[in-house]
C-alpha cells in the first residue's frame, strides 16, 4: 500500500523539478513554495520565511529553499 506524499514533500518535489531552471536566474536566492506553486524569490531565508508567515499563516505548510544547482553540504564538527 503506497502512502501519499505530504504537502511538504510535494512542495519539495516541485522545487527539485525546477531547481536547474530557477538557478539560471535566481542562483543563491531563496524561493518560497506553497501548494506546488512558486510564491516568490527573496535575497535571504529570513525574508522568505517572514513573507511565508504573513501570506500563508503559521497554521499551514510552506517551503523555503535556497536555489542552487547543487545542494551545498555543511559539516559541523
Amino acid at each position: 500500500m503506497a502512502t501519499q506524499p505530504s504537502d511538504l514533500e510535494r512542495d519539495f518535489n516541485f522545487f527539485e523539478k525546477r531547481r536547474a531552471e530557477w538557478a539560471k536566474v535566481h542562483q543563491g536566492e531563496f524561493v518560497l513554495v506553497h501548494d506546488g506553486k512558486e510564491a516568490g524569490f527573496f535575497p535571504d531565508y529570513e525574508t522568505a520565511f517572514r513573507v511565508g508567515l504573513k501570506t500563508f499563516g503559521s497554521g499551514t505548510h510552506f517551503l523555503v529553499q535556497q536555489v542552487c544547482v547543487v545542494e551545498p553540504v555543511f559539516f559541523i564538527y
